[in-house]
């Protein structure tokens, strides 16, 4: 499956539409596109997709505001990888949670078998 191509954290424009060697709006393919998704996925929130409220991560529900559990954090994480297409398995590692910033890895196992690591 093949998505629009996001500008890369840490890049000028992170998450934002870019264009490829000839103007076009460029496209993220394979491996790529899943990891992108991926990363998508689980930095969506709960109910912040209007089209369909039932997408996303309950962060404020279940982890913000709440005593941290990187048990419940990694379920969700993984919950919301496995949403993706192509995706079949999924295992998260978070690495941090301090100010309200998780940071951590998910590796994604795509339907060819291929090993994808994602950080967020």
């Amino acid at each position: 499956m093949n998505t629009l191509a996001l500008g890369i954290p840490g890049s000028t424009d992170p998450w934002d539409l870019t264009l490829d060697s000839s103007g076009n709006l460029a496209v993220a393919t394979a491996a790529a596109a899943i990891a992108q998704d991926v990363a998508s996925a689980i930095e969506t929130f709960l109910g912040e997709v209007y089209y369909d409220t039932t997408i996303g991560v309950p962060y404020f529900s279940q982890i913000f505001g709440q005593p941290f559990s990187a048990s419940i954090a990694s379920t969700l994480l993984q919950n919301a990888a496995l949403q993706v297409p192509g995706v079949v398995a999924a295992k998260v590692t978070i690495t941090s949670f301090v100010n309200r910033v998780l940071s951590g890895k998910v590796e994604v196992i795509d339907t060819t078998g291929q090993a994808i690591g994602v950080t967020f």
